[in-house]
């Protein structure tokens, strides 16, 4: 049976759609905003820093914890708790009170829900699907969250240049709302297994148990490297775009949707074409890829280079997002699997080292420069650890 034949894989598609269109709009519009109040390219770069830093303070956790609820009613709670931070946004951008500061709360807040994303709503597609169709699953999750990559970073410049800020963000409030009326459409529920132990041992033991998994290593390494320094040069595209193409919130929106472009149609070549065989190949060439076309977009200062470099940083990213939890759901025995997610994203969590240090190097040398030097760091990250993923690839 083809997986968009079963009902609840196409309800949990597009809650992670839905959400997607609504967090990649709320980021747009953030880093506009925050840039032309503040001239920061550090501030801008710490917004993102605020929405993964709950990755790496909690996301172990999360996967420990989600075992041990009803994945449905944490997906509706984290849904609802969105929607009322949406709601907040837009009550303070339309009273004309919202701070820089409150955008980062709600940075922090957006963070906590991503965290949970993976042991959440991604282990609930493998449980719809089966583990032997999990690829296909996250390919065409992928497809949709990059899709969400074109629609949001549009939707979020085209609405704030026409009618401001306040109505950008009571989208996402519409976004949210239909979000959780499609998991309340859910009919699968979790099994609830009992655990013998506490949620803090457990997540202690976490990293050790899962990095001892065969070939969990080299997956490990590569996130790290692609959240470390791949990742972060993504919030510099509305610093570049305005300041060095001279593009206005409009055209800073259409730039960004070229990565998501990028990825919706590498995302729409793997679900066909992609092998098991292939996963590891894929998802490292997938970070050189993305960390190598960075470097070339903040080397121009032509609007049509700086889009086709996108779009293929957007190949890029399709190709590491695809395989990322694929290869963590495959390779976890299924016991583990949660486990895996939460480290996962606190993996992803520790990004926020890399956006740390790309807000400082931008303070330093600027956006287009610190994005090359970051992005040239990301290559060699990929050369000097070439054994544990070399390794991992050759087995496959």
């Amino acid at each position: 049976m083809n997986i968009l034949g079963v009902p609840d894989f196409r309800r949990i598609l597009l809650v992670g759609l839905l959400v997607s269109v609504a967090r990649w709009l709320e980021m747009l519009v953030i880093g506009v905003v925050v840039w032309q109040q503040t001239q920061s390219a550090f501030l801008v770069a710490m917004m993102t820093l605020l929405r993964l830093l709950p990755m790496g303070l909690f996301g172990a956790f999360l996967g420990v914890a989600a075992d041990r609820v009803q994945r449905r009613s944490a997906l509706i709670l984290m849904l609802v708790v969105q929607g009322l931070v949406a709601a907040v946004l837009a009550l303070l951008a339309l009273g004309g009170s919202l701070a820089v500061w409150q955008l980062g709360v709600a940075s922090f807040i957006g963070g906590m829900v991503w965290a949970a994303d993976n042991p959440v709503r991604r282990m609930m597609l493998g449980e719809v699907v089966g583990a032997s169709r999990m690829a296909r699953a996250v390919s065409l999750d992928v497809v949709a969250n990059n899709a969400s990559r074109i629609a949001g970073p549009a939707l979020g410049g085209t609405i704030l240049a026409a009618a401001g800020l306040g109505p950008a963000f009571l989208l996402c409030v519409a976004l949210y709302a239909l979000a959780v009326l499609a998991a309340l459409c859910l009919t699968h529920r979790s099994t609830l297994a009992p655990r013998p132990g506490g949620v803090m041992r457990d997540m202690r033991e976490s990293f050790g148990l899962v990095l001892r998994i065969p070939g969990m290593a080299g997956v490990m390494i590569v996130t790290l490297i692609f959240n470390l320094f791949a990742w972060p040069v993504s919030s510099m595209i509305p610093v570049i775009g305005q300041d060095q193409l001279r593009l206005g919130a409009d055209g800073v929106g259409l730039l960004a949707g070229m990565d998501g472009l990028g990825a919706l149609l590498g995302a729409a070549l793997l679900v066909p074409l992609v092998r098991p065989a292939w996963y590891r190949a894929i998802y490292v060439g997938g970070t050189a890829l993305y960390c190598g076309m960075f470097v070339v977009f903040a080397t121009t200062t032509s609007v049509v280079p700086a889009a086709l470099a996108l779009l293929l940083v957007g190949v890029g990213n399709a190709a590491f997002a695809a395989m990322q939890a694929t290869l963590v759901y495959t390779t976890a025995p299924p016991e583990l699997r949660s486990r895996a997610l939460g480290v996962l994203s606190a993996c992803i969590g520790l990004g926020l080292v890399g956006f740390l240090h790309l807000g400082v190097m931008a303070h330093w040398l600027g956006a287009p420069r610190a994005t090359i030097v970051i992005g040239l760091e990301g290559l060699a990250a990929l050369v000097l650890t070439r054994r544990w993923w070399r390794a991992q690839i050759s087995k496959t």
